[in-house]
C-alpha cells in the first residue's frame, strides 16, 4: 500500500501511519502525509491520559478503586465513562454505573483528582511525553481533549500501548479490559450500542459496528473531533494513527469503517 493508496478519498491533508510491533520492535508498514506537523488530537488525548494513569497505578500512587467524582464513583468510573456525569458541567447526571455516558468532564475531574496542585501539562509531560521521547507533543487546554502533537508522536503513543512502554503489561491489559461491560451507551457520532464496551480510557471495539470497522472485539483506541484517530490491537501488534486538517463529520462516519477494515486486511496480508 503506497502513500497515494493510503490517503486516497480522504478530505483535507491527512497524515496517516500503519505500524506493527513484533518481538518488541516497531515497524512502519505504510505512511502518508506530513508525519511531523503538530496537530490537535482532540479526544485522542484520552489515550494519553489513560497511559499516564497507568503509570500512577504501577507506581502505587493511585488505584482504580479510589473514590473520586460524584458520590459512589471511583477513578475507574471516571475513566470508563460510567460515573453518571454528563458530557460537560451542567449536563444531566445519572446514577453511578447506570449507563455509559461519554464525559469530557469526568476525564478532566480524574486528572485534577490525581495531579492535585501540579499542572496537568506538567504531569503528562513527566509521565508520558518526556519518557517516550514525544518531543513535538504537549497539552494545550483541557486534558480530555487538549493534546497537540505530530502524527509520528501519535504512533509513538500507539507503540507504547502495544509493546507496552511506560506501564506494565498487566496494567495495560487491565486498562483495555471492559469495565462494567454490560452498560449500554452512545458513541458520539455513531449512535447507541448495547453493550457499549469501554476500558479505563480506551474505547473497545466489542461487537459494535462503527468506526473501528472489521477489527476484532479486543481492539481498542479513540477518535477525536479534530479528525484524528488511534486504533490498536495488542494480540496482532497492529496500529493505525491518523491526524487531519478536516474535523470529524459525516464524511468520517461513512469513510472510516471501510478504510480501517481494508488497512487491517492489507497489513495482515504482509505476513
Amino acid at each position: 500500500m503506497d502513500e497515494a493508496e493510503l490517503c486516497e478519498d480522504w478530505p483535507g491533508r491527512p497524515a496517516a501511519v500503519v505500524f506493527r510491533v513484533r518481538d518488541g520492535r516497531d515497524e512502519i508498514l505504510a505512511g502518508c502525509g506530513d508525519l511531523e506537523e503538530p496537530r490537535g488530537w482532540a479526544s485522542v488525548s484520552k489515550m494519553v491520559v489513560a497511559l499516564a494513569m497507568g503509570v500512577e497505578f504501577d507506581w502505587g500512587l493511585h488505584r482504580p478503586e479510589e473514590p473520586m467524582g460524584p458520590p459512589g464513583s471511583t477513578l475507574a468510573n471516571l475513566l470508563s465513562h460510567s460515573s453518571g456525569l454528563g458530557l460537560e458541567a451542567g449536563d444531566p447526571v445519572r446514577a453511578v454505573g447506570e449507563r455509559r455516558v461519554y464525559s469530557n468532564l469526568g476525564v478532566d475531574l480524574a486528572v485534577s483528582g490525581v495531579v492535585g496542585d501540579q499542572s496537568a501539562a506538567e504531569w503528562l509531560d513527566a509521565r508520558v511525553f518526556r519518557p517516550l521521547g514525544m518531543g513535538s507533543t504537549h497539552l494545550n487546554g483541557r486534558p480530555a481533549a487538549g493534546v497537540e502533537g505530530s502524527t509520528r508522536d501519535l504512533m509513538t503513543l500507539g507503540v507504547a500501548w502495544l509493546r507496552p512502554d511506560g506501564i506494565s503489561r498487566r496494567t495495560r491489559d487491565r486498562m483495555i479490559t471492559p469495565y462494567a461491560p454490560a452498560l449500554s451507551g452512545v458513541v458520539p457520532g455513531f449512535g447507541r450500542f448495547e453493550p457499549c464496551e469501554w476500558g479505563m480510557g480506551p474505547e473497545l471495539a466489542g461487537d459494535k459496528a462503527h468506526w473501528m470497522g472489521g477489527w476484532p472485539p479486543e481492539s481498542f483506541g479513540h477518535f477525536g473531533q479534530s479528525g484524528s484517530l488511534l486504533l490498536l490491537n495488542a494480540r496482532e501488534g497492529l496500529g493505525i494513527a491518523v491526524t487531519n486538517t478536516v474535523p470529524f463529520g459525516p464524511w468520517a462516519v461513512e469513510h472510516w469503517p471501510a478504510w480501517i477494515t481494508r488497512v487491517r486486511q492489507w497489513a495482515l496480508s504482509r505476513d
